[in-house]
């Protein structure tokens, strides 16, 4: 019976993966539901979920891509693969109303150029601090920093080794994740109450997944307005990373 559900799970990975995650998905909500009252959204208890089971499927088998070297997960790893990715980013940028882009005014853009800078300048302060020196791996931390996805991308344009790509990923899911905690919290203090607030926050800080589940769980109205300026974000940082930024990193370094 065993090796018949293994054959079944394997031979259908992306039905499986689907699962795998509808589950993980229900128990996280289920966990900030009853654990912190919904403060700590679920996205945010998925995101650690997956982290501490990626490491253990590392440690258990000695492997290199986390849980996905174990054959009963081994359908994650189409879910999580660039194809699923793009799209995802594409779909989030089709359902930006430029509209509501227009009604934020300028500063919503130049929230955008703030937000992808000081997010860089961090990220290569942190890089440097641990001893990165040279142009690649401080650019590739850096734009890491911005989002867990504009970090590869760069990394992968500019010839970053893998090591450095991974940390970019790291950087980036760090403050994912913070975001997503610290959001309710601060809201109050920042006047993040009000759509042209929430367009501002995401073009500063970016990260989708952040910005969404700190939104959520601050007011739910607020996600889409937030999500509308953090889906271009990830677009410019990936413009600029492989480009601008990385020719002002090698102009300063040599």
């Amino acid at each position: 019976m065993y090796e018949s559900l293994m054959k079944v799970i394997t031979g259908y990975g992306l039905i499986s993966g689907f699962a795998i995650i509808g589950a993980t998905m229900w128990i996280s909500y289920w966990l900030s539901d009853k654990l912190t009252k919904g403060r700590l959204h679920g996205s945010a208890v998925a995101i650690l979920i997956g982290l501490l089971l990626s490491y253990i499927g590392g440690v258990v088998t000695g492997g290199q891509k986390g849980l996905v070297d174990i054959a009963l997960f081994s359908g994650i790893g189409l879910l999580g693969g660039a194809m699923l990715r793009d799209f995802a980013i594409v779909a989030t940028g089709f359902g930006v109303s430029v509209e509501e882009l227009k009604r934020a005014g300028m500063v919503g853009v130049l929230a955008l150029f703030i937000g992808v800078l000081a997010s860089f300048v961090a990220g290569v302060a942190v890089a440097m601090a641990f001893g990165y020196t040279d142009a690649v791996s401080l650019t590739t931390i850096g734009t890491g920093a911005v989002t867990y996805i504009v970090g590869p991308v760069t990394g992968a344009a500019i010839g970053a080794s893998s090591e450095v790509m991974a940390l970019s990923i790291a950087a980036g899911l760090v403050k994912a994740i913070l975001v997503m905690v610290a959001t309710p919290f601060v809201a109050p203090y920042i006047g993040l109450n009000n759509p042209r607030s929430a367009v501002i926050f995401g073009g500063l800080i970016g990260t989708s997944s952040g910005v969404a589940g700190g939104l959520a769980a601050t007011d739910p109205k607020l996600v889409p307005y937030g999500c509308l300026t953090a889906a271009f974000y990830t677009a410019l940082g990936c413009l600029l990373g492989p480009s601008l930024l990385f020719f002002v990193m090698r102009g300063l370094l040599g």
